[in-house]
């Protein structure tokens, strides 16, 4: 039975990349890549992080994979751009470096997968896949870090994910994912509308979330409401 990841997925069309790399042939051997599987199809190549950001602004993507070092403007620096000029793209990043530091900076940007270039041959079309199912893709040494990193925050006693919230925000959060209007989830809470407001604002800013769905969503992983 095929897996799931490298499997492709049940789409009427193929998924739209758009590629950014500075290198002309790095471009053509990723392409070769991509383009050989039925649901994944390059309808743009970028030199740097500047065009990739045009390029998305003319074409209709699904998915850019982006180079992180790059002239001009760098794959970080366009994976911002990108996230905040469409919303629902899809961001992967395909780089050279097994480097913590980048590998952090990028979902910082909004990348849901880090890609080293000497696997991509291995990694990248189950990488793809996974961004469209809205799934983090990571290499080995990236859970590793993500690990480590969360290790010594508990051992220097910082706050976990799991207090990132204060009460009052996760009641807010349960009333909002529940379907209550900002003038209802007031009049429970005994507060006021503008108060919801500001409340309901700080949750989307602490979560890097976009709008009631994502919240909606998030209760739910989280256990605050029932599926």
């Amino acid at each position: 039975m095929p897996d799931a990841t490298t499997s492709p997925l049940p789409r009427k069309n193929p998924i739209r990349i758009l590629l950014a790399d500075d290198h002309a042939l790095v471009r053509r051997g990723v392409r070769l890549i991509l383009d050989q599987e039925p649901d994944l199809k390059v309808v743009a190549e970028a030199g740097d992080g500047a065009e990739a950001i045009e390029l998305a602004r003319t074409h209709e993507v699904d998915l850019a994979v982006l180079d992180i070092t790059m002239p001009r403007m760098t794959g970080l620096q366009a994976a911002r751009d990108l996230a905040a000029l469409k919303p629902g793209l899809r961001i992967l990043m395909l780089t050279m470096h097994d480097n913590e530091q980048y590998f952090f900076q990028a979902l910082k940007a909004g990348a849901s997968g880090y890609v080293l270039k000497s696997v991509a041959d291995r990694d990248l079309v189950a990488a793809c896949r996974a961004a469209m199912r809205d799934e983090p893709f990571l290499y080995p040494g990236a859970v590793t870090a993500l690990i480590r990193t969360y290790l010594d925050r508990v051992r220097q006693g910082e706050e976990t994910p799991d207090q990132i919230l204060t009460p009052r925000e996760e009641e807010v959060l349960k009333l909002v994912a529940e379907g209550h209007s900002s003038k209802e989830i007031a009049e429970l809470l005994f507060i006021s509308v503008k108060t919801v407001q500001r409340h309901r604002a700080n949750l989307l800013q602490k979560l890097g979330l976009r709008d009631r769905l994502d919240l909606t969503r998030y209760a739910i992983r989280v256990g605050l409401i029932e599926p």
